[in-house]
């Protein structure tokens, strides 16, 4: 597991390109028949991904400093390849692409496998956890928000939340999906910073294609250039938004002081630097 450590805002507004990737982007999450994970200091938030070839056990990390993963932990959990299953417990959950499955503290035994006839993909996000909810599966079919933005605007999407107030329970994590139509590119413009909690991104169904992901402080914006499957780490103070080469799909996760979808501090398009 690799440990990520933050810069401050005026760190980040001196560092170059290759050095700004380094802290706030992750690549090469995913990789066939293994389990991923990066630990960060941002509400210490766990992200990681698990591509089973054949059945593999979320191991425990010494990070952690538990006797098992989700001794003190909570995880979302997304199938974003073909359909696969995790077990939790002995219990078999099936997950078809972008069903989501949340496992709640405690929960020694959790085992990630495959379908037949392609390869299912496991993103996860982890966060620490004071109570136990119980296991729940969000199917994408019941979650599929109504379109908001416009077509003028390049920015028509959906917003899918898995884990929040009104759906999954969870101590501490919400989890969703954003799908943009055909056409759209923009993500989350104007922008926003949350100043009690993180969020982390995961760019995925880009193929060769791009995103300009645009992050740090609203009046001293830099920006990462983000390909397929790639994460971005967003602290607190930092915007996080992004316009691709064409239309794609990102998973958003958070964690921090609560799970109120709309706290946010909006960035004003005409104050952007």
């Amino acid at each position: 597991m690799k440990l990520h450590y933050f810069p401050s805002p005026a760190e980040t507004n001196r560092l170059g390109t290759e050095e700004l990737r380094e802290a706030f982007l992750i690549g090469g999450l995913f990789q066939p028949g293994q389990v991923q994970a990066h630990y960060t200091d941002l509400d210490r938030m766990i992200v990681g991904a698990a591509m089973p070839t054949s059945p593999l056990a979320l191991p425990n990390f010494k990070e952690t400093g538990t006797g098992f993963f989700l001794e003190r932990r909570e995880i979302g959990i997304l199938n974003i390849g073909t359909p696969g299953a995790v077990s939790v417990g002995g219990k078999r959950y099936e997950l078809g692409n972008l069903d989501c499955l949340y496992v709640g503290l405690g929960e020694k035994d959790v085992v990630f496998e495959n379908g037949s006839g392609g390869q299912a993909v496991f993103y996860f996000i982890s966060t620490p956890a004071h109570a136990k909810h119980p296991t729940a599966v969000a199917r994408k079919a019941d979650v599929q928000g109504a379109p908001i933005g416009d077509p003028a605007n390049a920015n028509r999407r959906r917003i899918n939340k898995y884990i929040h107030v009104d759906g999954i329970k969870s101590c501490q994590l919400v989890m969703g999906c954003t799908e943009l139509d055909s056409g759209s590119i923009w993500n989350t413009m104007p922008p926003h910073t949350h100043s009690r909690r993180t969020e982390i991104y995961m760019y995925f169904d880009l193929g060769d294609q791009m995103v300009v992901h645009l992050m740090g402080e609203p009046q001293r914006i830099k920006n990462l250039i983000v390909h397929d499957r790639d994460v971005v780490l967003s602290p607190a103070w930092s915007i996080h938004a992004g316009a691709g080469t064409k239309a794609y799909r990102f998973v958003w996760a958070m964690g921090g002081d609560n799970q109120i979808f709309s706290d946010m501090d909006p960035a004003p398009i005409p104050s952007l630097r």
